[in-house]
């Protein structure tokens, strides 16, 4: 029996799930070979998509989004890079 064969019978007795995670992974590997700059512009693109639609569930839900200087001070705030009052009080 040939490979190809040998992977189509197997295909065949997986569930439909199974067979489209097989077709999604042989497609990676096309991709791959092909154009391997392909795939990153695909990532990206569905990074972006992913982005919008999360956008678009926040100003959905009436939730104001936040301005530059909020997104860097929240940005800051998680590196730690913002200290309470307080908190540099008790250094000195």
């Amino acid at each position: 029996m040939s490979p190809e064969q040998d992977l189509l019978e197997k295909w065949r007795l997986l569930s439909p799930d199974k067979q489209q995670q097989v077709l999604e992974f042989v497609e990676f590997l096309h991709l791959k070979t092909v154009d391997p700059q392909l795939l990153t512009r695909a990532a990206k693109s569905q990074l972006g998509e992913r982005l919008r639609s999360l956008r678009a569930k926040i100003v959905a839900s009436g939730e104001a989004l936040l301005n530059q200087e909020e997104i860097e001070k929240e940005i800051a705030s998680r590196r730690g890079g913002l200290q309470e009052a307080s908190n540099e009080d008790n250094f000195y």
